[in-house]
């Protein structure tokens, strides 16, 4: 019994497995928080390797590593103590997913987000693939206009192959038709793509700005996020498979070249520091390429910074 006295130890590897161990909220017509976290274990939208749909649960499994219990996380670099006991995070657990109906499950990963957002939470979604980003972004009709960043390997603008338009090489083309998503910032592309040239040249003509890590470590961090329209509210879509496969083997389609964990965050923390975030995704973890478990880790460490960085952000603005 030692150590109960003054409450539960609760450490990172006991209990349940909710996003930072934080509080899950099964009624979403209850939601009281300023972020809420929903998983979209949906992965019938991958042309290769499936597998992304265990990735909320395994990015939920890393993310109790950063959930010691004390309030918030001190960044003595930044002299910034984030997520503190004023930020509200629940774990809405996951969409309802039927097997190989596409858009029955997206139907429902969408009426998850809606429900963040009628509560004025964060909707933070955790993919599943990156088809999941169409109901997301769908989630914001009659909501006011904003830019996309993409940070990914891969452009995911094509408009229809075989038929298909709503699987993970299409989501980028969907949000690009949306007359809400004023345009799209897509950095990290790079290698053979999921799109053929059309798709770039339709993406530009619609609104893109297209960057591969190369190009975006030439400009520097700083000047890439001077790219976003100054003052665009701003949603963040962030596949796994940006990073190098060095540092994120865990996903479908790995891509050498990628990004550096330090890299991705400090474009982050501009970003969050300039603009309104108002949602985030964050997809294609397949945890079971991975016997490590990094590359859950890097994406629970990335979510529970960028939600730090984005609430910092607001403290200061409000």
């Amino acid at each position: 019994m030692h150590g109960y006295a003054t409450g539960r130890l609760n450490l990172p590897f006991t209990g349940i497995c909710t996003f930072a161990k934080k509080p899950h909220v099964s009624d979403w017509s209850m939601i009281d928080a300023d972020a809420a976290i929903l998983g979209a274990p949906f992965d019938a939208g991958t042309q290769w390797r499936a597998g992304a749909r265990f990735g909320p649960r395994g990015v939920r499994e890393a993310s109790t590593l950063f959930s010691f219990g004390h309030a918030g996380a001190y960044d003595h670099e930044d002299d910034v103590t984030y997520l503190g006991e004023d930020v509200r995070i629940v774990d809405m657990g996951d969409a309802d997913i039927v097997h190989t109906d596409t858009v029955q499950s997206h139907a429902n990963i969408r009426a998850g987000v809606e429900a963040a957002l009628a509560a004025g939470a964060l909707p933070v979604v955790i993919g599943g693939d990156h088809s999941v980003n169409i109901p997301c972004i769908e989630a914001f009709e009659g909501k006011a206009p904003f830019h996309v960043l993409q940070i990914d390997a891969h452009l995911d603008f094509v408009d229809e192959r075989h038929g298909v338009t709503r699987g993970h090489g299409n989501p980028m083309r969907r949000a690009a038709e949306k007359p809400w998503v004023t345009g799209l910032t897509q950095v990290g592309i790079r290698n053979v793509s999921s799109t053929a040239k059309e798709g770039y040249d339709d993406a530009r003509r619609m609104g893109s700005d297209i960057l591969s890590v190369r190009q975006m470590r030439a400009l520097g961090v700083e000047a890439t996020a001077r790219r976003l329209p100054k003052g665009a509210p701003v949603y963040i879509t962030i596949d796994i498979d940006a990073f190098c496969p060095s540092i994120a083997p865990g996903t479908g389609t790995p891509s050498h070249g990628g990004f550096q964990y330090y890299e991705v965050l400090e474009l982050l923390q501009i970003v969050a520091a300039q603009h309104a975030v108002v949602g985030i995704d964050l997809v294609e973890v397949a945890p079971d390429y991975d016997p490590t478990g990094s590359t859950s880790v890097l994406a629970a460490q990335l979510l529970m910074n960028l939600l730090g960085f984005v609430f910092h952000a607001r403290a200061n603005t409000s």
